[in-house]
């Protein structure tokens, strides 16, 4: 296998995997599957709805596991729907054969995370999820459980994300300062940095919206078709009263923006983290990737903000414009991609503000 340099490998390198034999797949790559620094992740022929999320442990692999813990298996080559409430273990199309040196990470896709459809890959003695460690070779599996909405799926829908990283690639505080003094990371008068680039909350307003809350009990969702639904059916809107706060009730999923425009430039790419304690109980974020050229000026774009999936835990929770509620981490890339986020692809998110996902109209 040619060698690979460190940091998050590019398109270009994922392509060079798949010819290699590092990256198998069990059909030819879909259009689009390969991102600018990482690899969608397709549902393979197989689903099973199982009795709790597991993790097979260093003994055992997961098909091992779900011969205890499977309820039954679904056929997806017909489409299935997932029910909300419940948890399932599908097949995905593609496995790994890393070489030494080489790991890589999962991640929902932006969609998948709008839609409250929580996601984590297994790797057969996976003692984590969504981390596959450096040298594994095995089959992928993906967990999904639909937190609101119940999807329609089937073989080949795309729910989940891939990178692959070599060596050292998260940037130190002083490095992401220098490099926000270059680039301008994001668009705040006196960014923090710690663990990451701070991220805080806008309730100022989106022409008179700070954001939407999910309703319960809705039809269901089919994750293929974009454009296909109304917004009104399955969102309440929350209009901004002048208060600049809100209450996060437990057990509501919401859709917010952040008051900062981001920026990723090309040879760089971006992760938010899903929860930090540090800033309240609740969870900010299912789907971390920001690609190199995310809201940056060479894939023409002027800034994007960061869309927050939130689910406040046990206790409801104030927020207040402005507030701190989760951290970018950048990433070194190994090379520049040959694709950046949002130029000439099909990004559905550059340039975004406060938005829904691609599934709804408008």
């Amino acid at each position: 296998m040619s060698s690979f340099q460190p940091g998050i490998q590019p398109d270009s390198r994922i392509r060079a995997f798949i010819e290699e034999g590092a990256i198998s797949l069990a059909q030819p790559p879909a259009e689009g599957q390969i991102q600018p620094a990482s690899l969608d992740l397709r549902l393979g022929d197989r689903c099973y709805r199982v009795r709790a999320s597991f993790l097979p442990g260093r003994e055992r692999t997961v098909k091992n596991r779900l011969e205890a813990l499977a309820l039954h298996e679904i056929d997806l080559t017909r489409g299935a729907v997932l029910e909300t409430g419940c948890v399932y273990v599908a097949e995905l199309m593609e496995g790994l054969k890393l070489p030494r040196g080489l790991r890589a990470a999962a991640n929902p896709k932006s969609s998948t995370g709008r839609l409250d459809v929580f996601t984590r890959v297994i790797t057969d003695r996976a003692r984590e999820f969504d981390l596959v460690e450096d040298g594994y070779e095995g089959p992928l599996f993906i967990e999904i459980s639909p937190r609101t909405f119940p999807v329609l799926v089937r073989s080949g829908s795309r729910l989940s994300q891939i990178r692959f990283r070599a060596g050292e690639t998260r940037l130190d505080d002083r490095a992401l300062a220098n490099l926000h003094a270059r680039e301008t990371l994001v668009a705040a008068a006196a960014p923090s940095f710690q663990s990451g680039v701070a991220v805080s909350v806008d309730l100022s307003g989106f022409d008179g919206l700070i954001g939407y809350r999910a309703k319960h009990h809705t039809a269901l969702i089919d994750v293929d078709r974009v454009g296909a639904y109304r917004a009104s059916e399955f969102w309440e809107p929350i209009p901004a009263d002048g208060s600049r706060a809100m209450i996060l009730d437990p057990g509501q999923f919401y859709i917010l923006a952040s008051k900062e425009a981001v920026h990723v430039p090309p040879d760089y790419a971006a992760e938010m983290t899903p929860f930090d304690a540090l800033v309240g109980e609740f969870r900010v974020h299912y789907a971390g990737f920001f690609d190199p050229g995310f809201g940056h000026s060479a894939a023409g774009g002027q800034g994007a903000r960061a869309v927050l999936e939130v689910r406040s835990r046990d206790v409801p929770f104030i927020i207040e414009d402005g507030q701190i509620v989760g951290r970018l981490v950048y990433e070194a890339m190994a090379a520049r991609p040959e694709a950046l986020y949002g130029a000439g692809l099909k990004s559905n998110y550059q340039g975004q503000a406060l938005k829904l996902s691609k599934h709804f109209a408008g």
